[in-house]
């Protein structure tokens, strides 16, 4: 598959994942797609930004660690674009020191956990929610992260 994965920065680079990085764990979490092109964006934001974007595309206040907008190209139009992801850097770093966990295992969580949103997986149901988090474990696996649910 040809990946093209367009990484933006809209907050301090100190301590991120670098765009090769998200790349590898993006190829991982689009790796048994059937497609033969897929192009996605991932923005990371601080807690202003992502606050913003939750309240006007979600209607909830606060920032929150990962935002999934899937493109839905017109009626008739192929496209290989899967969408766009929006990571709160600040929100990442408290949730992995809160949950115990690295900082870049969290970071793999997040780019899989999001580009499984724009594939459209979800975890609305608890039946949905299992099919996501066997996704999540597998690939993080794969990637040599441990299962991100365990405590």
């Amino acid at each position: 598959m040809k990946l093209h994965v367009s990484v933006q920065y809209g907050t301090g680079r100190a301590g991120l994942p670098a765009s090769p990085t998200i790349r590898h764990w993006a190829r991982a979490a689009l790796r048994d797609m059937k497609h033969s092109r897929v192009a996605l964006g991932v923005r990371i934001v601080g807690d202003a930004e992502s606050a913003l974007l939750n309240c006007r595309f979600r209607r909830r206040r606060g920032p929150t660690n990962v935002l999934s907008f899937p493109f839905e190209p017109p009626s008739g139009l192929h496209s290989d674009i899967l969408g766009d992801l929006v990571i709160c850097a600040p929100v990442v770093r408290r949730e992995a020191r809160q949950q115990n966990k690295s900082p870049r295992a969290h970071w793999a969580h997040m780019v899989v956990h999001g580009i499984l949103h724009l594939r459209g997986y979800d975890h609305q149901k608890r039946r949905d929610a299992t099919v996501m988090e066997t996704q999540e474990i597998r690939i993080l696996g794969e990637l040599g992260f441990t299962n991100p649910y365990l405590s």
